[in-house]
């Protein structure tokens, strides 16, 4: 069973059948570092889930890059807005590593419906969870204090502290290098 059944499997409950059929249309793709996934500006046509490697979701502002997600090894990547609302995208999704991902193209996306009955409950499923996760998300920039915001990610993303540069780090939880640092250097000491 591969990463991307396991993670199907678990997650939305296909039957052994189900489950090969919708891991059929998922193709393996490689981006080096430093490839975009995805350019502002561009459709979005494709979903993939990460099987290695990380990908920054982030913007250009006039001013700054503004990261809105690092994407980790076992999660799903795309510009939802594009992706179902063919929107241009908001967000550049760049390589910050080497990336083994298995991706899906939008038409045989729209098409999974015809060979999984349950796709419509499944794809709400997968929204959904979508949905709550941005929900915390926002909880925990209007809850939380920059220092707890650190720690959750901290607990629940360990690993890219290591592989990631502060800065997107910093960026991602709202706050400068500079807060990031200090929050740091406390936990040191």
């Amino acid at each position: 069973m591969t990463d991307l059944e396991h993670y199907l499997q678990t997650y939305f409950d296909f039957d052994q059948t189900e489950l090969v059929k919708v891991s059929s249309f998922f193709k393996p793709e490689i981006l080096k570092k430093g490839d975009y996934y995805l350019r502002t500006g561009k459709l979005c046509n494709k979903l993939s889930f990460i099987k290695s490697g990380l990908l920054r979701v982030y913007v250009d502002l006039e001013d700054r890059e503004v990261t809105q997600w690092i994407c980790t090894q076992g999660y799903f990547v795309t510009d939802l807005s594009s992706l179902v609302f063919a929107n241009p995208s908001r967000w550049n999704i760049q390589a910050l590593t080497d990336t083994a991902v298995y991706t899906i193209e939008k038409q045989d996306y729209d098409r999974l419906g015809d060979y999984v009955p349950k796709w419509p409950v499944t794809e709400k499923l997968f929204i959904a969870h979508c949905f709550t996760t941005l929900e915390d998300r926002v909880f925990s920039f209007l809850s939380m204090t920059a220092e707890q915001r650190y720690n959750l990610l901290f607990e629940s993303h360990r690993d890219i502290f290591t592989q990631v540069p502060l800065q997107y780090i910093a960026s991602m939880l709202g706050m400068t290098p500079e807060t990031i640092s200090r929050i740091r250097r406390k936990q040191l000491n």
